[in-house]
């Protein structure tokens, strides 16, 4: 399986959390990014988006269909995003487009074995897939990228 965890880009300030939009900046991230990843995601990967606007907005620039779930909201807990994505026993790909700190938190738990802080750059994103090597599960880092690289 590979999982694929995408920070929501650049958004505004605001007190409604959830309704805070991409800034002007934060649009064109998504934009690098999500042409970067059309090029390289399968076509029948699954893409799930927290309901934030500023997520929904993201997930958007990759120009496909997405599912919005309430897991991957603000504040998700990394064991929810998970179970969300079916890791680790899903086939083929899934993209996750959420938030700060929990991305990250689900980054270092798969990557490090526990929860630690692991920051995503705006807009940026991480490519992990799992395998079996010598009978022992391992996660592989694939790809980091921001949006200036994409």
């Amino acid at each position: 399986m590979d999982l694929i965890l995408w920070r929501h880009a650049d958004a505004e300030d605001g007190v409604d959390d959830m309704a805070r939009r991409l800034t002007a900046k934060g649009r064109q991230q998504a934009a690098a990014v999500g042409g970067w990843l059309d090029a390289r995601l399968d076509r029948e990967a699954r893409v799930l988006a927290s309901p934030a606007a500023r997520a929904q907005e993201t997930a958007a620039s990759l120009g496909r269909r997405f599912e919005t779930v309430a897991a991957i909201r603000p504040g998700a807990d990394p064991v929810e995003v998970l179970h969300a994505a079916g890791w680790p026993d899903a086939s083929g790909s899934v993209l996750v487009v959420g938030h700060q700190p929990t991305l990250g938190l689900v980054a270092a738990m798969l990557l490090c074995g526990e929860e630690r802080p692991l920051t995503l750059k705006k807009g940026g994103l991480v490519w992990l897939t799992n395998r079996t090597r010598r009978g022992d599960q391992q996660v592989v880092l694939k790809a980091a990228i921001t949006p200036e690289l994409a």
